[in-house]
């Protein structure tokens, strides 16, 4: 009998332009359907599934409604094993009543990220949200049976919340004392394929950025807990005395129209006009820029750069942009405080300042600009030295283990049902006595007994 395929549900749509969760689910179902059966649910429709689905020739795709859900249930009655992130459970309540295995990724700590995005709400709205947040992690800590995260600090993080969701407990522990068969690192990954230009994206083409200039790109998107104002500052610092110096922001509106609009990108926006910068030394592109078409940007930059501020965000962060940067061979200018920048600086193909240093940006962009072909040569050898660990088609290895052989958690059972952790009568009787004495047990026995 062939094995039952591994259900990937998406709760964002792949496509022409996409956010971190929804490239990784896309790139995480496209290095496992190497290994084992895949269908990737997409909450899009029919025809566009169709249409993903050529570009993914191992794949199955699902289309599913992304209001209703609707779709998904012959998918899910044929998984061997179903792997979910954000708020999907709570979206779909049929994927918690599936009798298989779920794996539970998570790699984007979105209960600490929404603190920053509503911090502008009244406290009672804030608070709202946060009890929210807490009800759909615990919901996903207390049904999971394997849980991943992208970094091993982000997994003593997630160590700590399982422990509280009383998943850290004599079960798991004794199948596995290290627990890593119940929480695995899976860092954010980069394709296989070596990054290639089919034309030039920003120098000679972007209205305002010539052929000679030097650009320093920005991926991604501007969120509440990124700080692009010292970017913009630094710019302004440096521009006088390098008139080529261009800062390129490479999408401004998410992609996801239920995203809301971020504080930060008006922030940006206004600071950059008010120091004159906009259209001549700092250029916004509204949209982001097309996924498939990202290899033409970053290669038509000098260097990458992403700064944030000095919050608990940060802390377990994963900037899953500095993968890209990484991809492309741009060295880097990074805001210190998360494990991935630390990393990256130690390997000596990124350069960290304080958050909001803008003296210190300003130092280490143009140090990077600087470089000369024999440096620049050596950096690229370092780059490809370290950047095939980081291939979606090595960091999967954790994943396929489990999706080669899915099981439920030791405390969950082979039925997927937790099994009572409570001591029986006898035992409770037994605990009573070595604790308390003869006297202590008549006393819980009298108790037990409401006598």
């Amino acid at each position: 009998m062939p094995p039952r395929p591994f259900l990937v549900v998406s709760h964002e749509a792949p496509g022409v332009r996409m956010s971190g969760p929804a490239i990784r689910c896309w790139h995480l179902a496209c290095a496992l359907a190497a290994e084992v059966p895949v269908i990737l649910a997409v909450p899009v429709d029919a025809a566009r599934a169709d249409a993903l689905a050529a570009s993914a020739p191992p794949l199955r795709l699902a289309a599913f409604d992304w209001i209703t859900g609707a779709g998904l249930a012959a998918p899910l009655a044929e998984a061997g094993a179903l792997l979910v992130s954000g708020f999907a459970l709570r979206h779909y309540p049929a994927l918690a009543q599936a009798a298989a295995p779920l794996v539970v990724d998570l790699y984007d700590p979105f209960l600490l990220e929404n603190l920053e995005i509503h911090a502008a709400s009244l406290v009672p709205d804030q608070a709202a949200r946060h009890r929210l947040d807490l009800a759909v992690l615990d919901e996903q800590l207390r049904r999971g049976d394997f849980f991943l995260c992208a970094s091993e600090t982000q997994r003593d993080f997630w160590l700590g919340m399982l422990a509280a969701a009383e998943r850290v407990n004599p079960l798991n522990f004794q199948a596995d004392p290290s627990l890593r068969r119940l929480i695995a690192v899976l860092p954010f990954g980069l394709p296989d394929e070596a990054p290639v230009a089919r034309r030039a994206a920003l120098k000679g083409v972007w209205p305002g950025i010539a052929a000679g200039d030097q650009v320093v790109y920005w991926g991604g998107g501007i969120w509440e807990w990124f700080d692009p104002l010292t970017a913009i500052r630094a710019v302004a610092a440096l521009a006088r005395r390098r008139p080529g110096l261009r800062l390129f922001f490479a999408g401004v509106r998410h992609p996801n129209p239920a995203v809301p609009a971020m504080r930060q990108v008006a922030a940006a926006q206004a600071e950059s006009a008010a120091l004159g910068l906009t259209g001549q030394h700092v250029f916004f592109n509204e949209d982001w820029v097309p996924y498939h078409e990202r290899a033409d940007y970053l290669l038509d930059a000098d260097l990458g750069i992403s700064l944030h501020f000095d919050h608990i965000e940060t802390r377990f962060a994963y900037r899953t942009r500095l993968l890209d940067y990484l991809w492309a061979g741009l060295p880097m200018v990074l805001s210190a405080g998360d494990a991935l920048s630390a990393e990256l600086a130690a390997r000596g193909l990124a350069l960290v300042t304080a958050p909001g240093d803008v003296t210190g940006v300003a130092a280490a962009v143009e140090a990077w600009l600087d470089e000369t072909p024999d440096q620049r040569q050596r950096r690229q050898e370092q780059v490809r030295a370290v950047a095939h660990a980081w291939r979606w088609s090595q960091v999967v290895t954790p994943l396929v283990e489990f999706a080669r052989q899915p099981v439920f958690a030791p405390d969950r059972g082979a039925s997927g049902r937790r099994p009572s952790l409570e001591p029986g009568l006898l035992a409770k009787a037994w605990q009573s006595l070595r604790a308390r004495g003869p006297a202590g047990l008549l006393r819980d026995i009298r108790l037990y007994l409401d006598v």
